[in-house]
């Protein structure tokens, strides 16, 4: 496994917690807490453009 420089955990309320992560082969990461070992990978612009549009609502209707 390469090596995951991991930001501390995001946890809303009563949900699980995340983590996100990058590597130093621009490759971003997305992992529930204590499953570190199993992140969903992609790359960096592909993760950022994933929480932009989060943040921009276009996954609301999931909610």
């Amino acid at each position: 496994m390469p090596d995951i420089t991991w930001e501390d955990p995001f946890c809303a309320e009563g949900s699980s917690c995340f983590r996100l992560g990058t590597d130093a082969d621009g490759n971003g990461y997305i992992a529930v807490v204590g499953q570190e070992e199993r992140p969903l990978t992609d790359s960096i612009e592909a993760l950022r453009t994933l929480i932009t549009d989060i943040k921009a609502g276009k996954a609301d209707h999931l909610l």
